[in-house]
């Protein structure tokens, strides 16, 4: 029955190209390299080789014979940008979330119950091409809505047809926390896995609502034992009343290397130290956290946690997916909160969003920096533009964070696979996906659950 409903899914919206057979070496020839490892330094007019989905060799001058040759020149050469948390369901809820009548929770929670496995298709399909589009080539994504294993097939499905690099939190759609979510098929899924896989399992998890409700408790505990006995990375929200939900991670000692702390925004710095002393990682989303009014996100509040990065928490929440406009608030949030202009710093920025992005969702081994041996996830960005225009020279760091936006990404590589080149993704169904992605959430307007 799954096979049929996953046959009858593809005749909708068609990846094909994606994963059709690419030239064994690719080699980008004179660009500027910015590796953006802590510590490392740019590469100006350098080349980078990869062969099948690692590079292997950055150097200057390397030959071209019997290589797919990407010039280059003059662009600016970055790891793809790592999505620590985001919930590509609500894609197709875009332009829903109103300042009056129309708030965050409510409007997703009903859309949400009317979605069948197709509309999840759908939605995230199109919500990781939009990020691939914009140079974001991994993502953490939190699943809340699935409803049953179809929905679970379906969610996965989309990523790996997308060809974004994912750890898929898998979760329930009941945010009262009062049903437990199907581990049982989380774990089918997460054993059919291989360690060469672009899209991987974790558990995303929500606390009780009632903190006192051991019997919820009980539920809880086995999700998260279950996770652990399968070494599954978890993701855990902390919002709303985020200083008892911190406090009861602390106090149950759930706070490991293998937990991401969720939002945050008001946590105390001795709840942060606990994190840092347990070894668990931070995904803060500034623009969802302003959208749903939560307050504002300060970097330097949380200058204590080694391992962070940026979420851009669902494109139709943050109204896109673009991690540009991410780093521009985080930005301009800190400098405008202190009146320091010095603040935050730029390329700091650019490596959260990137190194320590992947090393927020444990896949820093793998990717969020240019260097031999890491796999080839890779995007350019042309500043022949208007709106990167007047830049004579210098650390591009700066012009990267301010003045780029996902369009002046050209290329975009994905596990040594082009997604994207000279600024046309490849897939070949953006226009359909657009229409199906606007069908699906028009019915969502009209459906009953």
């Amino acid at each position: 029955m799954r096979v049929f409903f996953l046959t009858a899914l593809m005749a909708g919206v068609t990846s094909g190209p994606l994963l059709a057979q690419q030239p064994e070496d690719i080699l980008i020839k004179n660009g500027y390299v910015m590796p953006l490892k802590p510590g490392s330094a740019d590469r100006p007019d350098s080349d980078i080789l990869i062969h099948q989905n690692l590079i292997v060799d950055i150097g200057k001058h390397l030959p071209t014979t019997g290589r797919q040759v990407i010039d280059a020149r003059g662009k600016y050469i970055l790891p793809g940008f790592v999505d620590t948390h985001s919930h590509l369901w609500v894609t197709t809820m875009r332009g829903q979330f109103r300042n009056q009548d129309g708030k965050f929770f409510p409007v997703s929670n009903q859309l949400g119950a009317r979605m069948q496995p197709a509309d999840i298709y759908t939605a995230m399909y199109s919500g990781a091409v939009e990020l691939l589009s914009g140079g974001i080539t991994s993502s953490g994504d939190f699943f809340d809505n699935i409803k049953g294993p179809e929905w679970g097939d379906a969610g996965l499905k989309a990523l790996k047809d997308a060809g974004i690099r994912a750890v898929m939190y898998y979760g329930g759609p009941d945010k009262t926390t009062k049903n437990p979510i199907d581990t049982a098929h989380l774990l089918s899924l997460a054993q059919q896995q291989k360690p060469d896989d672009r899209v991987t399992l974790g558990l995303g998890w929500r606390l009780p609502r009632q903190l006192n409700d051991q019997k919820n408790w009980a539920m809880r505990d086995s999700e998260f034992n279950a996770a652990r006995e399968h070494n599954l990375p978890i993701q855990v929200h902390v919002s709303g009343d985020a200083k008892a939900m911190f406090d009861a991670l602390i106090d149950r000692h759930y706070l490991n290397p293998s937990v991401t702390v969720v939002h945050a925004t008001d946590a105390t710095q001795s709840q942060l130290a606990a994190l840092e002393k347990a070894g668990g990682s931070l995904a803060l989303s500034p623009i969802s956290e302003q959208r749903v009014g939560y307050g504002l996100t300060r970097i330097g509040h949380f200058s204590a946690i080694t391992r962070k990065g940026f979420g851009i928490d669902g494109n139709s929440l943050a109204g896109s997916g673009d991690m540009f406009a991410t780093l521009r608030l985080i930005s301009l949030t800190e400098s405008g909160a202190t009146q320091d202009e010095t603040r935050s710093n730029p390329r700091k920025l650019l490596e959260m969003a990137t190194w320590h992005g992947a090393d927020t969702l444990g896949l820093s081994a793998k990717t969020g920096s240019i260097e031999e041996g890491k796999r080839a996830d890779i995007q350019i960005i042309d500043p022949d533009a208007l709106n990167m225009s007047g830049f004579g020279g210098g650390d591009p760091a700066a012009l990267i964070v301010y003045s780029t936006r996902p369009e002046n990404v050209k290329t975009v590589i994905v596990d040594g696979r082009i997604v994207k080149q000279d600024g046309v993704m490849l897939q070949n169904v953006v226009h359909s996906l657009v229409r199906q992605a606007n069908e699906s959430a028009n019915r969502l307007l009209t459906a009953t659950e």
